[in-house]
């Protein structure tokens, strides 16, 4: 009978001649970091290999250097060799000693007056350099929102109460020392899996290092991840496939893994994976955090067993409460001791979770013959027996001792510099709108139809006193239906907030980054679709002739549309639901064009509200009057038979007492007042998210000091 391998069945066979776990050479351990000649992250990052000098084992001695999980050997694909990456400071930066002590989570009730109700009761636990702590427990028990409040990312109307500090102090963690791996992935789904992690590359490593670098080190990063066969295949969205899920989910990994950052949270990463890429990819973290002393606290929903070996400790959830925390290798004892041991040959983690979920208490009490104890019963003995000094007071004393470690701030890390940032930023949006054909192109073809339906219906208007009338339809109908239509690419424009968001959250780059490299890479599909629809509306129609004419007319609707954008910009962030943000971007413009001076002219408009200021904020206020001087501004008609015979009307006397436009000020005045609205939009969508970053930690501070 052939003597089984402790090994998994997709390890590979260690080799006779070099052993798997051998410290002079070999595969890197996972927990122990040691490596051999092979490619080293400690040559990419000083600091890594400054940190194994300064604490190779852990903190308390076990650490590391205690781990016995296994490990797969690194992949054979040939990779160039990354050339060292210098970030300012990091030689300084300690390890993160995480701690928090009585955490209690609570959310507003939906009823005024009703009690808040809590997510949070008590949590108190510690992570430490080169550790891997694993966040376990039944749906809805609170794992991400421990993992949120630990990153200082819970949202609005969430209060939170007790200590979090990192090596002893407050401290908010600077750019390159702190990353997030949210649960949903949040990707541009019109790049590749290698133009994604280049992107992100080039605006998160420093701007003093070699294009060619970062592209090495890119490379590197997605080699580790098992993602060199999707290199270049596209992640997909709603409107094309793409990668799977699971492979999504390792991108993301790969962007935030880019600067080895020293505290990694990850929200469920192996969701979506097999237990096979499940186990690689736990190893490579697990690898890369023993090796840089890197503090990792992951929120895992269901682990395999060889997945549960990689963990060093074990924060157990159940409904808010705290049922064990400890050793991961210490679980099994737990439970035993407290009455609820562990089946052979079953996973751990499938014990545990079974134990203490009690959303089918019922089924359990009915099916059961024999009298058992329900989750319910388990979860109230678990925590009992966790509160017993044999396991509470080690999790204190573990917290005091690294209170008192101490050590220098950390130093934000050197990253790409302005004028880096926005040509990224320009380069990588105007890709995606290109490749997006949801954004503009369908936009242009809908232009295309508008343009050919309006101009055959007003066919070569002519000079008649009754063209007056059609010249102002064809105007409105311009203004109104083409600048109505540009909320068509606000779902697009949804997924783009969503990846700023994200971006924005983890340090990448700022707001003014954004909205300026969100101008120039539309500016040209907005000309475009501006152009081309308006040239055929235009000589079709038989507006008045002239390259003059024509210029303003293009420049005028281009602004309108992007001033609509600008718009809808800001009801982006603030309706992030893109139906419902359709909605009310639909229901502001269908308001401003009732005051555009069409439907109703100026002087016969309610002066309350309609008049002052509705109709003065209203774009179509000066988009119509600018359309109009420049239409009849120099054109003569001929009168109303009926009234007058014989007798001409000049443009100017149409303007002036049948339209009641204003003639204070030039045409070219009406397009600079919507250049300024375009610019005071794009300012105001900049001050709401500034204003956001700024006072929702302060009201939460504010919710805390109130509860307390």
């Amino acid at each position: 009978m052939a003597v089984s391998s402790p090994l998994p069945r997709w390890a590979p066979t260690p080799s006779p001649s070099r052993p798997l776990w051998l410290w002079g050479g070999g595969t890197p351990d996972a927990r122990t970091g040691s490596g051999g000649e092979g490619w080293s992250l400690g040559r990419i990052f000083p600091w890594a290999s400054a940190w194994q000098r300064r604490a190779p084992a852990g903190v308390d001695g076990r650490g590391p250097a205690g781990f016995d999980g296994v490990e797969v050997a690194p992949s054979t694909r040939a990779a160039v060799a990354p050339a060292p990456v210098r970030w300012a400071g990091t030689d300084e930066d300690p390890g993160v000693f995480l701690t928090w002590e009585d955490v209690c989570v609570s959310v507003a009730a939906g009823a005024y007056g009703a009690q808040p109700v809590s997510i949070l009761s008590g949590i108190t636990g510690h992570a430490g350099p080169g550790e891997v702590l694993a966040i376990m427990g039944p749906s809805g028990c609170g794992k991400t929102t421990l993992l949120d409040t630990l990153a200082g990312r819970l949202g609005p109307g969430i209060t939170q109460t007790g200590s979090i500090l990192i090596n002893g102090r407050r401290e908010k963690l600077a750019f390159g020392t702190s990353a997030y791996v949210t649960q949903d992935n949040v990707l541009m789904s019109t790049m590749s899996v290698r133009e994604a992690v280049y992107y992100s590359a080039q605006l998160q490593l420093p701007g003093s290092m070699p294009a060619v670098e970062k592209r090495a080190h890119a490379d590197a990063v997605i080699q580790e991840m098992g993602l060199g066969d999707a290199m270049d295949t596209r992640i997909g969205g709603r409107m094309t496939k793409g990668i799977s899920g699971g492979q999504r989910k390792r991108v993301t990994i790969c962007i935030e893994m880019l600067t080895r950052p020293r505290l990694l949270f990850l929200d469920e990463p192996t969701s979506g994976l097999d237990s096979a890429a499940s186990y690689h990819v736990m190893s490579h973290i697990a690898r890369v955090a023993a090796r840089e002393g890197m503090t990792v606290v992951a929120a895992v929903h269901q682990p395999s067993g060889d997945v549960f070996d990689l963990f060093h400790r074990l924060c157990l959830l159940a409904y808010g409460r705290t049922v064990f925390f400890g050793p991961a290798s210490d679980a099994n004892q737990f439970f035993t001791e407290s009455g609820f041991p562990c089946p052979h040959l079953r996973n751990p983690s499938d014990h545990f979770l079974r134990t203490i979920n009690k959303d089918f208490d019922e089924e359990i009490v009915e099916s059961s013959k024999a009298r058992r104890k329900t989750a319910a019963e388990a979860i109230e003995i678990l925590t009992d027996a966790y509160q017993s000094p044999a396991y509470s007071e080690k999790t204190m004393d573990r917290i005091a001792e690294m209170k008192g470690i101490g050590g220098p701030p950390f130093r934000k890390r050197e990253q790409a510099g302005f004028s880096t940032k926005l040509f990224v930023l320009t380069r990588r949006s105007f890709v995606n709108m290109h490749r997006d054909i949801g954004y503009y192109w369908m936009r242009l073809g809908v232009y295309l139809g508008i343009g050919i339906c309006l101009g055959t219906i007003f066919y070569q208007l002519g000079h008649s006193y009754s063209s007056i009338q059609s010249r102002c339809e064809v105007i409105m109908y311009t203004t109104a239906l083409l600048t109505f239509m540009a909320i068509g690419g606000f779902p697009s424009f949804v997924e783009d907030v969503k990846v700023f968001r994200r971006e924005r959250l983890s340090g990448h780059y700022g707001v003014a980054e954004f909205v300026i490299s969100n101008t120039l890479s539309a500016t040209p599909y907005l000309a475009v679709i501006a152009m081309i629809p308006g040239a055929m509306l235009y000589y079709l129609t038989g507006l008045t002739k002239g390259p003059d004419r024509f210029a303003y007319f293009v420049v005028n609707l281009c602004m309108c549309t992007m001033l609509v954008e600008s718009m809808m910009m800001i009801i982006a962030v603030i309706v992030p639901d893109f139906l419902m943000g359709i909605i009310v971007g639909a229901g502001v413009q269908g308001v401003m064009m009732l005051n555009g001076g069409f439907f109703r002219l100026p002087n016969e408009l309610p002066k309350p509200v309609w008049k002052y200021p509705c109709y003065y904020i209203s774009f179509h206020k000066y988009a119509v009057q600018g359309f109009y001087k420049n239409e009849f501004i120099g054109q003569t008609f001929p009168s109303d038979q009926l009234v007058e015979k014989n007798v001409t009307i000049s443009g100017l006397r149409v303007l002036q007492e049948k339209l009641q436009v204003e003639m204070g000020y030039s045409k070219w005045v009406n397009i600079a007042i919507l250049c300024g609205m375009v610019v005071v939009y794009r300012v105001l969508f900049f001050a709401i998210v500034k204003i956001a970053e700024e006072v929702r930690p302060k009201l939460r501070g504010m919710r805390c000091k109130l509860c307390k």
